[in-house]
């Protein structure tokens, strides 16, 4: 038997519903409401992001990123989503579950954005933990990981609050904002994943 290349159980479904939200992968028509969601909160986002390129908000740079992430999710490689508000289908932000690694790791990092004009309301503690039931229920990880910033308070209370344990700091360990920055590392276990969704009896944590 081949370690490295054991199967999925079953391919992962492509929306994924939280409690008042949903993911979905982006579709061309998400366009223009995805421009006007990054481009009201681009000084809210930058600084927690690797730098933006010139043509990052016209439609032939959409285009080449939903090329990029249907060439990922088929070769099982990374699961790229937006996050929509369930009651009225708002756009809320970003959810990426990348640098999926099978075999003997059954691994993927978290990444995520939000709207500035959403953010601190819960939705994307919602969106993580939702996301994290389908990463572990569907896709078969055993393991999540993120790193966030030092400075970044809002996301360390984030990953905190939805149950990741610290593990680690890295240096210089990515390139955002046009600088390489330290970060501190995270990650969630299957185990603590389901352990801690018994516990809480499904309640989310407001952050």
């Amino acid at each position: 038997m081949d370690l490295f290349h054991l199967p999925r159980k079953k391919p992962p479904s492509v929306r994924v519903d939280g409690e008042g939200v949903y993911l979905r992968p982006a579709k061309i028509g998400d366009f223009d409401e995805w421009r006007q969601l990054r481009s009201a909160s681009r000084s809210f986002l930058t600084p927690w992001e690797p730098t933006w390129p010139l043509d990052d908000l016209s439609k032939g740079s959409f285009q080449r990123r939903l090329a990029r992430q249907d060439r990922e999710r088929l070769d099982d490689q990374a699961y790229g989503y937006l996050i929509f508000r369930g009651k009225d289908d708002a756009l809320l932000g970003g959810l990426t579950l990348g640098n999926v690694r099978r075999g003997v790791a059954q691994c993927a990092t978290l990444g995520y954005w939000i709207g500035e004009r959403h953010a601190g309301q819960g939705f994307m503690s919602r969106a993580v933990r939702a996301v994290l039931r389908h990463a572990f229920l569907e896709m078969r990880l055993h393991r999540v990981e993120a790193a966030c910033a030092p400075n970044n308070e809002r996301s360390r209370r984030l990953l905190e609050g939805v149950g990741f344990q610290r593990e680690g700091f890295a240096r210089a360990y990515l390139l955002i904002d046009g600088a390489w920055q330290d970060h501190l590392l995270f990650a969630m276990l299957e185990r603590e994943f389901l352990h801690e969704t018994e516990t809480v009896d499904g309640a989310e944590r407001q952050l």
